[in-house]
């Protein structure tokens, strides 16, 4: 028999996918904190951004789990018709691209949305969703299904055996089962949607209220398009980072530990908790998720007639920037899966402590003395959107390999199947599942980025999101819901086809 279940890899992949996340990452902030003007310090509007964006992410987060509680809470105790339609729209924000998903906020909340108007016709002030406030709706609105994610499974790992035993003690539920499982996902959720809080580019751009609701990331992107300051840019990008990187290495060392054992994989039965109470939190937060999403169709078919001509070569554009991201990033988990290992656990969460405007502003300062950085603008946006996109697909993806490993690695050892033949005969059709989920996904994520593309692109080289933003920054609001209408409608079908794809003829 053969001594090692692991065929011999050729490690040029991973070394080439390691090197482009090491050089889009710590590449980029060596060549950002050489450029950064330490001496000059922060100044009060940089310090006042920095205060802005941790407020937000802390107040965004504990909004997200604290009504991703009640909410979980009542989806695993409750079963109705559209449950499970419902949960699986939960993960609709998370592919929904952020301008879009503003846009249809902006279509309730907004000056002229469905709640001002409701609130003028009887009498009652507007609103208005500038400034802290709306960016913090915002977040919620993208978070609250993400945390409701993590807290369902939560109540779900929980033995249905616990809740029979409790039932015929007639313990308290909530001190002994639930308390406790709260204590163990709480903690990491939390952390995880404060870091995507950190990092968010779009809700600020589009939702802030000037200098007084500006994140880092904001500031950054003004100091090198409006100010051309490459090096309050380097200094800014320095402490956006350092921020991300302590909120990541902290999420990171909080993991979830199964605290309350093994059952049967029964289903739970529940009998506590008050019916009325939960249909209330579960109606709230699917008119919370749908309306805008309802308001997004609504006003986009609306705006298909209004589309201007530019429009459509920023379709051509974005949809070659995600294809191309995508198969970068799905090559890149592909070969980092392949070679396994902490140091590769350590590449593949990198990213993670990265954000698009830290990773655009090194790229920037590293090509601005050698070509014009609009020319670059979409080989640079499809690199940082794979690199960014990478721990997601390799979270899809290393599982899928590692089990392929361990059950036919000593087979195909002992067959001298080794090398690329293992790659192409055995793990591939073996994966494909997990490799088309990670590839849609990629893909959608990168057709609704909003970043790199915004701090490289001109006139000539915009994407459909940008596109999108321009019209909604020169009031063509109807043009800009039929733009993200058909965003939505791209994004959602590069990743279905992708998805489906790998799921053809495979037992899944």
């Amino acid at each position: 028999m053969a001594r090692s279940a692991l065929p011999i890899i050729t490690m040029v992949p991973a070394i080439v996918a390691g090197a482009i996340v090491v050089v889009l990452t710590l590449g980029t902030l060596i060549a950002v904190a050489l450029r950064a003007e330490v001496g000059s310090g922060l100044g009060p509007a940089d310090w006042a951004a920095v205060r802005f964006t941790v407020a937000q992410a802390f107040v965004s987060a504990s909004l997200s789990v604290g009504f991703a509680i009640p909410v979980a809470r009542a989806l695993a105790r409750r079963q109705f018709l559209w449950r499970r339609l419902l949960i699986t729209l939960l993960g609709a924000p998370f592919i929904l691209p952020v301008i879009v998903a503003v846009l249809g906020l902006l279509a309730v909340f907004g000056r002229n949305g469905v709640l001002n108007t409701a609130l003028a016709a009887i009498g009652l002030p507007e609103v208005s969703i500038y400034g802290f406030h709306g960016v913090v709706l915002a977040h919620v609105f993208f978070n609250l299904p993400l945390a409701t994610r993590f807290l369902l499974q939560g109540w779900l790992a929980i033995p249905a055996e616990r809740f029979r035993l409790a039932a015929g003690l007639n313990a308290p539920v909530g001190r002994l089962l639930e308390w406790p499982m709260l204590c163990v996902i709480v903690p990491g959720a939390f952390l995880v949607i404060f870091v995507i809080c950190l990092t968010s580019f779009a809700v600020a751009l589009t939702l802030g209220g000037g200098p007084r609701a500006t994140t880092v990331e904001l500031a950054i992107y003004e100091a090198l398009r409006f100010d051309f300051d490459p090096g309050r840019a380097a200094l800014l990008a320095c402490v956006q980072f350092g921020l991300c990187a302590i909120a990541a290495l902290v999420a990171w060392r909080v993991s979830a530990v199964d605290a309350l054992g093994t059952g049967l994989d029964r289903v739970v039965q529940r009998w506590d908790g008050s019916r009325w109470i939960d249909g209330i939190w579960i109606t709230l937060a699917a008119m919370f998720l749908l309306a805008p999403l309802s308001m997004v169709v609504f006003q986009g078919l609306a705006g298909l007639d209004d589309l201007p001509a530019e429009v459509w070569p920023s379709i051509v554009r974005s949809v070659s920037v995600a294809i191309v991201s995508a198969f970068l990033t799905v090559g890149m988990a592909l070969a980092l899966a392949l070679q396994g290992g902490r140091l590769v656990a350590v590449i593949g969460v990198l990213p993670l402590a990265a954000s698009s405007l830290v990773v655009g502003t090194g790229l920037f300062l590293m090509i601005f003395p050698f070509v014009r950085p609009a020319d670059m603008a979409l080989p640079v946006t499809a690199a940082v959107n794979a690199t960014l996109a990478l721990p997601f697909a390799l979270r899809a993806i290393s599982p899928a390999v590692a089990a392929t490993t361990e059950n036919y690695g000593r087979l195909a050892a002992q067959l001298n199947v080794t090398g690329w033949a293992w790659v192409r005969l055995v793990v591939v059709p073996r994966v494909r599942a997990p490799l088309g989920f990670a590839l849609g996904l990629a893909a959608a994520l990168s057709m609704g980025d909003l970043g790199v593309i915004a701090l490289f692109a001109d006139a000539d080289a915009a994407t459909l999101p940008l596109t999108m933003y321009r019209l909604m920054g020169s009031y063509r609001m109807e043009a800009a819901a039929g733009a993200g209408l058909l965003l939505v409608a791209i994004s959602l079908m590069l990743f279905w086809i992708c998805d489906r794809g790998g799921r053809v003829n495979v037992d899944v």
